[in-house]
């Protein structure tokens, strides 16, 4: 089954062919800048790659465009839209209401539009995507994978904040967790190599410019560092993680913002970037942390934030089996990975640096020594495919 995967943004889309089947990726796309100025299509297939300044003022431009390559003679893949069998969407937020995958009808659209307030950044535009492959496909099923499908099984004590009660029944504020499709894909190849996840304890480390830690027991998430928004947890490339509220009113008053630019403000101006002033790639943090003391600051508030959670929830769990690393700076960086690691050996963690520092990227790898209690591995995501055979599974 050729399924096509779409994630949209506010301003992007990306896009996937993929062979549920095979795991085979035949097309990836990204449009850019849509409803701006200098939109363009990136492209790439087994014919090649290309880059192509393309009008979008709206989401469904950006499907025009997508479909064109697809079927084009130079760069595409398939030779009908007929080709295509169904479509899979990234939601960010299902709330409470959807904690398992589901095909779209006009019935869930309007209680996902009920849903925006959950997630106003992000919900809208996934929306729009979805509303933009109807109106360019008509005769495709559509279903939607919520991010947050994986979280619904932390408990109570987990999930509620100890604000009034009200907050939660009425208005629905509490913890629920986000990277879920990344967390639940790299568990399930952790359960593969431990030989299953039941009795199993695991954390995972999803790192990159958005960061999460989870921790899973017997396959399912217990606690997770994302809370009622992704802005919640460890430091992060422009969102600060876990702060003190108080602070967000002194913000307000310095800054003179209104609630919306202070939130603005954590999501998008903090993190590494507000540390060190200029940067929110880790790349720029690992080359320039040995000589200038705002990036090793940088470095260090990051690593220590992983190490404190990965604690954390070896306490909350009662030990851990596992420990994975995935996302950009996760599978990527050597030099994070091995401060995280630093001084862990009270958890029977017995982290082979060496090897650490030489593996070659986008393969799975054990970074833990055969007698180290706890298994270390780094493990390449793939949000995709879950995608895909989640919209394969309600659609075969």
């Amino acid at each position: 089954m050729k399924i096509l995967v779409i994630n949209a943004g506010s301003s992007s889309l990306k896009a996937q062919l993929i062979d549920s089947q095979t795991s085979k990726v035949y097309a990836k796309c990204t449009c850019e800048r849509i409803g701006l100025d200098g939109s363009f299509i990136k492209f790439e297939s087994d014919k090649g790659k290309t880059k192509q300044d393309y009008v979008m003022t709206e989401h469904t431009h950006a499907i025009k465009g997508l479909i064109e390559l697809l079927l084009s003679e130079e760069y595409g893949c398939i030779k009908n839209m007929s080709e295509i069998d169904v479509i899979g969407h990234r939601m960010l937020h299902g709330g409470e209401k959807f904690t398992k995958s589901m095909i779209v009808d006009e019935n869930l659209m309007k209680v996902l539009e009920e849903m925006i307030p959950l997630a106003p950044l992000h919900n809208p535009a996934n929306i729009l995507g979805i509303r933009a492959c109807m109106e360019a496909m008509p005769d495709k099923k559509n279903v939607v994978v919520f991010d947050t499908a994986f979280h619904s099984t932390l408990p109570k004590k987990a999930y509620m904040y100890a604000i009034p009660y009200e907050m939660y029944t009425k208005h629905q504020i509490r913890r629920y967790g986000f990277h879920g499709s990344s967390h639940r894909y790299v568990s399930e190849k952790m359960g593969e190599i431990m030989g299953g996840l039941q009795g199993k304890k695991i954390i995972s480390c999803h790192l990159g410019n958005g960061s999460s830690i989870t921790a899973i027991k017997d396959g399912k998430s217990i606690d997770t560092s994302m809370g009622y928004t992704p802005l919640a947890g460890v430091v992060m490339g422009t969102r600060s993680g876990d702060i003190d509220p108080a602070i967000i009113p002194q913000i307000m008053k310095i800054k003179g913002l209104d609630v919306d630019g202070a939130i603005s403000y954590l999501n998008k101006q903090s993190g590494l970037l507000g540390i060190n002033g200029e940067s929110s790639d880790m790349r720029d943090i690992d080359e320039k942390c040995q000589t200038e003391p705002r990036y090793k600051l940088c470095f260090e508030m990051l690593c220590y934030s992983i190490k404190k959670y990965i604690g954390a929830y070896t306490a909350a769990m009662g030990g851990v089996d596992a420990i994975i690393f995935t996302g950009g700076i996760g599978e990527n960086d050597e030099l994070v990975r091995a401060e995280v690691m630093k001084d862990m050996e009270y958890l029977g963690i017995d982290f082979d640096f060496e090897k650490n520092n030489s593996i070659p990227r986008g393969t799975t790898e054990c970074l833990s020594k055969p007698n180290s209690r706890v298994l270390v591995y780094r493990i390449p995501t793939d949000e995709e495919f879950i995608i895909a055979r989640d919209t394969e599974m309600l659609t075969k």
